[in-house]
């Protein structure tokens, strides 16, 4: 292999933190992300319910004050979806041997899937309270989320999480290890990176969702919205953001390291479902379902005519 082109960063994962009666206080770039994501998509959001000629009719699906309300209702299905996808997905037997872990979410452990349906079922529960169509608010969702993805994203790299598979490639990145325990680790100081010298070059793969989940689609949808009068056709932005979502990550999935726990000397790739030589990971299996519902949508959404969901 050659030589890594790119340096990580080594970012410290912990912007600040303070002591308050005896509780440590911390603020991370996962939760920053999340934070400012959740910001960036409500001001993305108010600007469509704010421009009256981007739907048909001239009529938004909610009013500003009905924004509001849906950002809570998104929160939590964020964090209760994420929280117990992640569980339930990838390691149900490590949370269920003791439940009290499912509590500790800032050992980290959130999954995208589990946000996602989390959100799904936040927002049909909300457009029903509020007798709103449920596909021109999901429409919404769909274009703001993008940008959402990008951070977290960039918050991954940031954690030295979730990296690729080794590679010779120029732009390879040695991923350092979080010293948690020095005693067990060897390492000099407990929340400081250090090489052990094992290390190899390995694929960005938290860069190359940013670039295809989070800035590509997110610049796509706001061009459909923007540009193409796509909120006009109730489901063809979250149509085009599921199926955009699910080849995007089915993509990354080849050049993503796999789930330790889905690993063996037999299954080195840790698929989940094998085909001989080829399979699927679990990312790419729980995408499917996106873009078959997005592809159905995008169908659904330009055969009908252009009106209100």
């Amino acid at each position: 292999m050659i030589q890594t082109m790119l340096t990580f960063p080594a970012i410290d994962p912990e912007i600040f933190s303070v002591s308050l009666l005896g509780i440590e206080l911390a603020l991370r770039w996962y939760a920053l992300a999340y934070i400012v994501g959740i910001l960036i998509g409500w001001f993305i959001v108010v600007r469509a319910v704010s421009t009256p000629a981007l739907w048909a009719d001239n009529r938004p699906p909610l009013t500003r004050e009905q924004v509001e309300d849906l950002v809570f209702w998104i929160i939590l299905g964020i964090i209760l979806g994420g929280r117990l996808g992640f569980v339930l997905f990838y390691q149900p037997g490590y949370f269920f041997s003791d439940p009290t872990r499912i509590l500790q979410v800032w050992q980290g452990g959130m999954a995208f899937h589990g946000g996602f349906l989390g959100v799904v079922i936040a927002v049909t529960l909300f457009a029903r309270r509020h007798k709103a169509p449920l596909l021109s608010v999901a429409d919404l969702l769909a274009v703001a989320t993008p940008m959402g993805i990008l951070l977290g994203r960039l918050a991954n790299f940031i954690n030295a999480e979730l990296w690729g598979r080794p590679t010779d490639a120029a732009w390879g990145v040695t991923f350092p290890t979080m010293c948690v325990n020095p005693a067990t680790q060897g390492c000099p100081q407990e929340g400081a990176w250090f090489f052990t010298g094992f290390e190899l070059p390995r694929h960005p793969s938290q860069l190359y969702e940013a670039g295809l989940e989070g800035l590509l689609l997110g610049a796509v949808l706001i061009w459909l919205v923007w540009r193409r009068d796509a909120l006009h056709r109730p489901g063809l932005v979250t149509g085009v953001f599921f199926a955009g979502y699910g080849l995007a990550r089915m993509f990354v999935e080849l050049f993503r390291s796999a789930d330790a726990q889905f690993v063996t000397p037999d299954n080195p790739l840790g698929h989940v479902i094998s085909l001989g030589p080829l399979g699927l990971t679990m990312g790419q299996l729980l995408s499917l379902p996106m873009v078959v519902l997005g592809a159905g949508l995008i169908q659904f959404a330009l055969r009908r005519a252009k009106s209100p969901a």
